[in-house]
């Protein structure tokens, strides 16, 4: 157990971020989100949150723009009004990369000229089109969906389908196909940001965000991408014995009487399906918690190590730089 290795295995570099930090992005990723009236805010907040949080891991990677027809505030389906800070110009608008349209369940069903002409021309450029809730809709009424896989919430799919029988609508709350983008919900709005973040910026950043915005795997996991292999109920029963007992780290003979393993079992799990060994796993379990403590709450440096399972102040310090560069007391606090 007191072996210290100061490199991440795979699977915990995205929850530590520290490897996405020190690099710099290629090329911002600019996305626009084109706000019509009774917009879904849900969906437009899933997707930013999503965005938002790849700039905290990595700065620089997203930039965002919001628009509307006018300029003015557009009111949003839950009441709360929301300013565009960009005018939709020729100037601003050519430089996005993706253009979102964020429709809701009582945004007009009626795609107006200025906006089917906006598309239109939009097309026509290099960037990506994008639609939210029922942004499909409008996309779709420009001509712009013809031979296009889309999505649209489940209450206008058969309009879609019957209106542009040249788009094919599916069933998926999310679809990413070539340069058209949709969402039909809010989870797969967050979704279609991490295929985003996935195709155009880095896979690492959009699995660092799953990892960071999901902590407990429930919401995303599932429908999102990743890298990791499926581990067997045995390695996941191990585990969630190890996360229940970051305090007091039990041994490899104790875990073995847990899971009614032998140590060489549990030893082969590890090596076969996550290429570490078991006290190296738990320690980047620990360290990674002393991390999440650390940056967000008030605990001290001394309550956090003791928090997970590191007895002497020294010895927490000494391996929590190997891991990470710095001491903990060097670490960012962000709710202090």
């Amino acid at each position: 157990m007191h072996t210290v290795n100061s490199c991440f295995d795979e699977k915990f570099e995205g929850r530590n971020l520290r490897y996405l930090e020190k690099k710099v992005p290629r090329k911002t990723s600019i996305i626009g989100f084109l706000l019509l009236d009774n917009f879904s805010l849900p969906c437009f907040t899933q997707a930013l949150d999503a965005l938002h949080t790849a700039n905290l891991i990595r700065p620089g990677s997203v930039r965002v723009h919001t628009f509307s027809h006018t300029g003015a505030e557009v009111v949003s389906d839950l009441a709360i009004p929301i300013r565009p800070d960009t005018p939709l110009t020729d100037i601003r608008v050519a430089q996005i990369d993706l253009m979102v349209v964020c429709g809701g369940l009582r945004t007009p069903r009626s795609a107006p000229l200025w906006l089917s002409s906006l598309l239109r021309r939009l097309a026509l450029s290099p960037m990506a089109l994008g639609g939210l809730w029922n942004g499909a809709w409008y996309i779709g009424h420009a001509g712009l969906l013809d031979g296009y896989r889309c999505a649209i919430h489940p209450e206008q799919r058969s309009a879609l389908a019957e209106h542009v029988p040249q788009a094919m609508v599916s069933q998926d709350s999310v679809v990413f196909d070539r340069n058209r983008l949709s969402a039909a919900t809010p989870a797969g709005a967050f979704l279609l940001m991490i295929d985003w973040l996935h195709e155009r910026c880095d896979p690492a950043l959009a699995q660092a965000v799953v990892d960071l915005l999901d902590y407990d795997q429930s919401r995303f996991r599932s429908a999102a991408k990743t890298r990791h292999p499926n581990m067997t109920k045995p390695l996941r029963e191990i585990i969630r014995l190890m996360e229940s007992n970051l305090e007091e780290p039990l041994d490899i003979q104790q875990m073995s009487q847990c899971v009614s393993l032998s140590p060489r079992q549990i030893q082969r799990l590890f090596r076969d399906q996550t290429g570490s060994t078991p006290q190296h796993f738990y320690l980047q379990l620990r360290i990674t918690e002393a991390r999440r403590l650390l940056q967000h709450t008030a605990l001290s440096v001394m309550e956090v190590g003791l928090a997970c399972g590191f007895v002497a102040a020294t010895h927490f310090s000494r391996t929590y730089s190997k891991f990470f560069g710095r001491p903990p007391s060097k670490e960012t606090r962000y709710e202090i």
